[in-house]
């Protein structure tokens, strides 16, 4: 099965040399799965010809707003709209869960109540799952056809399911502790309150669950489906 990998977004430059791009990031992730890939630089306007150039669609996170006036936010909510017609299965993950929710009516903002930085507790699919967050913006309104599967205090909609078709989360399961302690010292001081940085450097320590994640997002999809075209 071919995964193709939207990177709406690069890694920043004072990593990026250790880590690869975001691409490379969910490569790791699914390994060992039985997918191939190919990325498409969509931030930089490299899109595919066809929905269909992929069998699946994998949307990365981003520093940019879903909400901001940038070059490929258009193109992108024809990208997503018309593959969720054609019953392509698209994943997305923080920027990507959020582009997702908004191109198909939902609404995206940045949140009133401030950051999410660091390991976070989700309530996910009736169990509990912990995951790197690292977000202001979020989806404040859901599509009306999204699920909520996964929630925490912060965080209502923190996991959406679209029947077969997509399932999104606000987490990053593609940040390990390791990359996150560095993109607090990359991104996070003068933008995200002091306070936050360091409950979240604190919480370093706990184990973060990207394996149980990463194969949900490979039973995702690998589940059975028929195209509408």
């Amino acid at each position: 099965m071919r995964i193709g990998i939207l990177q709406t977004g690069h890694a920043p430059d004072a990593l990026i040399g250790r880590t690869g791009d975001y691409g490379d990031m969910f490569q790791r992730l699914l390994a060992g799965q039985g997918f191939t890939f190919r990325v498409w630089s969509v931030v930089d306007m490299d899109f595919p010809e066809s929905v269909h150039d992929a069998d699946g669609w994998l949307l990365t996170g981003s520093r940019h707003g879903a909400y901001e006036d940038h070059p490929f936010i258009k193109p992108l909510e024809e990208f997503i709209r018309k593959a969720y017609a054609e019953g392509v299965p698209m994943v997305g993950i923080c920027f990507g869960h959020q582009i997702i929710a908004q191109a198909l009516g939902g609404k995206v903002e940045k949140f009133k109540g401030g950051w999410s930085v660091g390991p976070t507790r989700y309530r996910m699919n009736g169990g509990e799952m912990t995951l790197n967050a690292w977000h202001q913006d979020q989806v404040v309104e859901k599509p009306p056809e999204a699920e909520v599967v996964g929630s925490s205090p912060f965080c209502e909609n923190a996991a959406l399911l679209y029947g077969d078709r997509a399932f999104t989360v606000q987490a990053h399961p593609e940040f390990d502790n390791e990359f996150l302690a560095n993109l607090i010292l990359a991104r996070g001081k003068g933008v995200v309150p002091d306070r936050l940085l360091a409950e979240a450097e604190a919480a370093l320590a706990l184990p973060v669950d990207q394996a149980a994640m990463a194969r949900q997002i490979g039973d995702f999809f690998r589940k059975p489906r028929a195209r509408t075209a």
